[in-house]
């Protein structure tokens, strides 16, 4: 009798079901937070990286050898695509800077379009800048020097010995960026999401730091 009475027993049934419903309904909560956040990311990224491109567009270019790395056989003449590079320029882990090709890295060049018109430290610091203009990490918290890539490529633009150099397409792009999770990264195992690789591509102009 006492072992029925104990099988019948439907004491605590409410808060059992609470439990699990309340359980269910804040992960779906904590959820949508989340991943609301990881769109801001995404949104943020993407406008770093466009950001990006058109500093890279107006500034010495990161990989130095560009300057003179087109063609002058024939003045005048068009410099046609794969005439020279491209030029992949990116930090590594490490903290050092290179480019593919034999570019050699202007690590000021570099900071310029990671931080802006901000002082030229070699390191991840991303200070807001004082009327001055922004560079990718301050549209983008928390993005670090080994996350942009920027790369010059020849893709027939532009006629050899033009006075303002090469015309080079420019392309600025991230990788091996996470997206960060609050709740879900402990919660469910979302801390290792890659963000997919987003990319801008500008024609360069007059590559000089010195522009408007």
């Amino acid at each position: 009798m006492m072992l029925k009475r104990f099988i019948d027993l439907e004491d605590g049934a409410t808060m059992v079901e609470m439990a699990i419903a309340l359980t269910l309904l804040l992960t779906l909560t904590l959820g949508f937070v989340d991943f609301g956040y990881a769109f801001y990311q995404w949104n943020a990224a993407t406008k770093a990286v466009q950001v990006g491109a058109r500093l890279a567009s107006i500034s010495d270019p990161v990989a130095s050898a560009l300057a003179n790395a087109a063609p002058i056989a024939n003045p005048g003449a068009p410099v046609v695509a794969g005439a020279y590079g491209p030029f992949v320029c990116t930090y590594n882990n490490a903290g050092t800077g290179s480019c593919t090709n034999g570019g050699t890295f202007n690590a000021a060049a570099f900071s310029l379009i990671f931080r802006g018109d901000t002082a030229n430290t070699n390191d991840d610091a991303c200070p807001m800048p004082v009327n001055q203009r922004p560079g990718m990490c301050q549209f983008f918290p928390g993005l670090q020097r080994q996350n942009v890539v920027v790369t010059y490529a020849a893709t027939g633009l532009g006629y050899q010995t033009r006075l303002g150099g090469p015309v080079p397409t420019i392309s600025v792009s991230l990788q091996n960026v996470n997206f960060q999770f609050f709740f879900l990264g402990g919660l469910l195992g979302f801390g290792n999401i890659t963000m997919p690789s987003m990319l801008s591509t500008v024609t360069g102009e007059d590559l000089k730091s010195t522009s408007p």
